[in-house]
């Protein structure tokens, strides 16, 4: 295959399931469960204002639930069959809209944390977000949403609930990759950026996929050059991407000469 004709592959690999739309918030919608099952005192520290807002809204969301609830009952018991449908309409109407989880916890976390302890409950969190994410069919053109959020949650639970656990470069690649296919750039940016930051001697290519969105999804290509210099150092990378890595090299120092 020709450098151009991978290159273009390549890009297509990467790029033919994102579609057009950049940081969608796809990969932040609560999952059907979680919606009933929040609970503020699991959520790791943010800025108190922040948490506040998060926790008054969550607090309303389920007794809004809660309502719509107690009103089917209601009507149920006396025999109202027309305000029965109109509770359960509303409650219907009320699931399909996507609530959002706004707490990050790969930008709560920050960039310290090392991935250094073996620890039995992280490796089943881990174990058991895999077993989701692969049902979700990962390696199909259509995969299951939910399921993919599911997983999502765990990564998620493991990085919040194990900091020190030597699965949470694992978890934040893993969950760096579905937020991309969700379109996440910029979160999945902030997780490939984790991997590395939280294991130096990561084995996945963390350092190409951020540059990668650095590059083609953001427009940062200064910030782009310098990891796609550290990806050939530092990642081991079949021939063809390393060649593709030494193109994008080229073409933006050529850019930013030319700019000079």
């Amino acid at each position: 295959m020709t450098r151009i004709g991978f290159c273009l592959m390549l890009i297509i690999t990467l790029g033919v399931f994102t579609g057009c739309e950049v940081d969608t918030g796809k990969g932040q919608i609560v999952t059907p469960a979680a919606k009933q099952a929040w609970d503020p005192g699991i959520i790791g520290v943010v800025d108190a204002g922040e948490m506040d807002i998060i926790e008054q809204t969550v607090a309303s969301r389920q007794a809004y639930r809660k309502g719509l609830e107690n009103l089917i009952s209601y009507y149920e018991k006396m025999g109202n069959n027309l305000k029965v449908s109109w509770a359960k309409t509303e409650l219907q109407k009320l699931d399909a809209i996507p609530q959002y989880n706004y707490i990050i916890e790969a930008a709560v976390a920050g960039p310290e944390l090392k991935a250094t302890d073996s620890i039995t409950a992280a490796d089943e969190l881990y174990r058991q977000a895999s077993a989701l994410e692969s049902r979700a069919g990962m390696f199909l053109v259509v995969k299951d949403a939910t399921l993919l959020r599911q997983a999502l949650e765990k990564y998620n639970e493991l990085i919040r609930k194990y900091p020190s656990s030597d699965k949470i470069d694992d978890a934040a690649y893993k969950a760096a990759e579905i937020y991309k296919h969700f379109n996440d750039e910029t979160i999945a940016l902030l997780y490939y950026q984790r991997t590395y930051q939280w294991n130096a001697e990561t084995t996945y290519p963390a350092r190409f996929k951020a540059a990668y969105i650095l590059d083609t999804a953001m427009a940062r290509r200064d910030q782009a050059l310098e990891l796609y210099r550290q990806s050939l150092e530092k990642e081991s990378l079949s021939q063809n991407y390393r060649d593709y890595i030494q193109m994008r090299i080229a073409d933006i120092t050529r850019s930013e000469k030319e700019a000079e």
